[in-house]
């Protein structure tokens, strides 16, 4: 991979569920420190880096990627000593049995394991059965007295995993979105743009794209680009081309759609354009369904003019999420393009 892949690992193996991205925001302040002319954070978490424009600096242009990864909040400590949780998020509960976790208590990190009973015991009907989140307990190895004085009602929990470098992947937890925060980071720092950017760490994407929305109406931009990943069904599951959505080490995806947003035509026309232009590798994304901060821009405060870029990425809201190292490269390389050829004067008016 082009790009700092220690960055990377740091962000996605750090821990920051909806609400609770302290150490997300920490990373992205020191990152950004030296390479912006202003960087502040608002009462939510959202992080926003302003660099001034050097041509045309009332034309603003916000890029937003979220920090948050999907996780979990404690909602009952039993008199045994298990967790039961809510969901932070939208998980696919049969993937998380058995799986480690990190609970992150007031006094520190406790590790623990979401508890899967042992199939020898279990009757037709419960193997047949349906996982709800309701129905995990998270198990701390603990009796009841000691995991009542560690662990509260509302701590959260995130998924216990490290990044690893898989052939031509990078696989680990919370891929979305810390390798579209990571893109944003690297294409800070490669550009001098003629007008204003905001780049936009934003929060609690996860459960409502909150951040973005407030953002929206805080920064009020001219133009609005944000970074998220999406679905790549290029498995064997799905033997129908027409459902991979995108396919891992075509190129960094230009979202024309998704379930919350239809992104301005003259916008992704235009990323196309700098994309073939600067021989970057691209596709195009059609996500029938799931929602990125493109839309938490969109029309929050008036309607203004939006694109996103995605990564293409396998198996995502699961514990373990894969991305192509080519698709990252090129998507930091695409933002940068896009953000260094803005100057303010392209009409995005429909």
């Amino acid at each position: 991979m082009d790009a700092n892949y220690d960055l990377l690992r740091e962000l996605t193996e750090s821990h920051g569920a909806p609400g609770h991205e302290d150490r997300i925001r920490d990373i992205v302040r020191r990152e950004l420190a030296d390479v912006v002319d202003d960087i502040r954070t608002d009462a939510m978490g959202n992080v926003v880096a302003t660099v001034e424009g050097a041509e045309t600096p009332d034309y603003e242009v916000a890029v937003a990627a979220h920090m948050d990864e999907i996780g979990f909040m404690v909602t009952h400590v039993t008199d045994a000593g298990f967790l039961k949780l809510d969901a932070l998020g939208g998980w696919d509960p049969r993937v998380l049995r058995a799986q480690r976790v990190t609970v992150h208590a007031s006094e520190g990190d406790i590790e623990g394991v979401i508890g899967s009973p042992p199939p020898h015991t279990m009757s037709e009907e419960e193997r047949e059965s349906t996982d709800e989140v309701a129905d995990l307990y998270v198990d701390l190895g603990r009796d009841g007295e000691t995991v009542a004085d560690l662990v509260s009602v509302g701590d959260v929990v995130t998924m216990a995993q490290d990044t690893r470098v898989l052939g031509d992947t990078v696989t680990g937890k919370s891929m979305d979105d810390r390798v579209c925060l990571f893109a944003m980071l690297e294409a800070a720092k490669r550009i001098t743009p003629d007008v204003t950017v905001h780049f936009a760490a934003t929060v609690q994407e996860e459960v409502g794209l909150r951040g973005a929305k407030a953002l929206g109406v805080d920064l009020d931009p001219d133009l609005a680009l944000a970074l998220d990943v999406t679905v790549a069904n290029d498995i064997p599951q799905f033997s129908d081309e027409s459902k991979h959505v995108t396919e891992l080490g075509e190129g960094a995806a230009i979202k024309l759609k998704d379930g919350s947003v239809i992104t301005n035509p003259k916008v992704h026309k235009r990323m196309q354009s700098v994309a073939e232009t600067r021989d970057i590798a691209h596709q195009l994304e059609v996500l029938p369904a799931g929602g990125t901060d493109t839309a938490g821009f969109q029309n929050t405060n008036g309607a203004k003019p939006v694109g996103a870029i995605s990564v293409p990425l396998r198996y995502m809201h699961t514990v373990t999420e894969a991305a192509h190292e080519d698709d990252i490269d090129a998507t930091v390389d695409l933002l940068a393009a896009v953000l260094d050829t803005e100057d303010g004067a392209h009409d995005y008016q429909l």
